[in-house]
């Protein structure tokens, strides 16, 4: 039976999810990790961190997401989607406002562990409703929207993280976190009230499936088996591992790179993350609108491409006008790949395992992030420069575009 509060809505609810969902990347992803790079250099001068240490807190984060991806998958069956992203959000919550009241690297180690596991285990389900919710037409485009909720976060990290320090002084940073703290709790309460598991909840289908004159990218005809026996997986599974190593060491050290070695002021470094944000607002819907018109294959070869040349130009110390170009190299395809692969995984398994799928592709996404940051800060540690962390940043976003002209298209797999 029809839910008379589906009727009243001049939109389809899958939209409704679609917002949701943005407003909860921004909290597990964008303010859960991507605003630490804003963090870090006033929470490295406080607490005397060296670079090692802070590259392994973001390896620690990323271990912690890699824990929980490999276990969301069967928790969300169990307990469905909506209750595991809502009871994410609020184990977020918490440990970012302990990180607060951290004074050293072990406790904030373990905090940010945990941090890590509450991102994992809100992503994974929030991206998998995108596969419920929509044809797989639009797929691409629905999780293009869901994933600038990082950029959105971005922005306001930029802003706030350097106004607040201003204000507060070196201890600005704790003050950084309970403000966070409180934005991811507000965000638990919108998903708690709007989110819902499927279309049938709420006396529907997934928006599309009854539009089928787009040009759409064919369903592989081969979606019976175990997910663990599809060959294709594994090779998106491999350029994930890319983008996850490569992308992570731009986002965690960037800041610090143009604080440290280029001599700019906080705030203008701020300045430049928050552009990383506005770009990639754009992102995932233009780059996830692309792959529904190119193939996956052609969209992910464009965006590591653009990723390497966004590495390259920051990793030579060229005049600051190159600079700008390599912010906006990465800001404008920053969230694309992943909305490129939820839509993939889907036409390589099929809806119902997608949710499977993807947790198997971004777990090993996830070992990427682990090795990025903490090889990189280890690298510019010796060297004195994070210049040779980015050339090695670059040297890899080559690879995946090697890996990725091997990538068929769905109905060939």
């Amino acid at each position: 039976m029809s839910d008379p509060k589906a009727s009243r809505l001049p939109f389809h609810y899958a939209w409704v999810i679609v917002v949701t969902g943005t407003l909860c990347i921004l909290a597990c992803l964008g303010l859960g990790r991507f605003a630490l790079g804003m963090l870090l250099p006033s929470m490295a001068a406080s607490l005397g961190l060296s670079y090692s240490q802070i590259g392994f807190i973001s390896t620690g984060n990323f271990i912690g997401y890699l824990i929980s991806v490999l276990l969301c998958g069967r928790i969300a069956k169990r307990t469905g989607s909506r209750r595991l992203i809502v009871i994410a959000l609020v184990a977020i919550c918490l440990t970012m406002a302990l990180i607060s009241r951290a004074h050293g690297f072990g406790a904030i180690l373990i905090l940010y562990f945990i941090t890590g596991m509450g991102s994992g285990a809100a992503n994974v389900p929030v991206m998998g409703l995108i596969t419920a919710w929509f044809d797989r037409c639009i797929r691409g485009r629905a999780a293009g929207f869901v994933v600038i909720g990082s950029g959105f976060a971005i922005i306001l990290s930029g802003k706030l993280i350097p106004a607040v320090n201003r204000a507060i002084g070196p201890e600005g940073w704790r003050t950084n976190w309970l403000i966070l703290a409180g934005i991811v709790a507000l965000i638990a309460l919108v998903a708690q009230v709007f989110l819902r598991d499927k279309p049938e909840e709420r006396g529907l289908v997934p928006l599309g499936s009854e539009d089928r004159e787009m040009t759409c990218v064919p369903q592989s005809a081969a979606d019976g088996g175990s997910i663990y026996r599809n060959k294709t997986l594994y090779l998106l599974g491999s350029i994930y591992f890319l983008f996850g190593y490569t992308y992570v060491i731009y986002a965690t050290f960037i800041v610090t790179a143009l604080v440290k070695e280029r001599g700019f002021s906080e705030a203008i470094a701020g300045n430049f993350w928050s552009w990383v944000g506005f770009l990639s607002l754009f992102s995932g819907p233009v780059f996830g609108t692309l792959s529904d018109r190119l193939g996956r294959r052609a969209g992910l070869m464009i965006v590591f491409s653009l990723q390497m040349l966004a590495y390259l130009l920051v990793a030579a110390k060229l005049p600051p006008i190159f600079l700008y170009l390599s912010i906006g190299c990465y800001g404008v395809v920053a969230w694309s790949i992943p909305s490129i692969m939820v839509a993939a995984v889907s036409e390589y398994v099929g809806v119902d395992k997608a949710l499977a799928a993807f947790g198997f592709i971004t777990f090993i996404f996830g070992l990427g992030q682990i090795s990025g940051p903490s090889i990189a800060g280890v690298l510019a540690e010796r060297t004195g420069s994070f210049s040779s962390s980015f050339f090695m940043a670059a040297a890899f976003a080559a690879a995946a575009i090697l890996l990725t002209s091997f990538l068929r298209k769905p109905h060939d797999a």
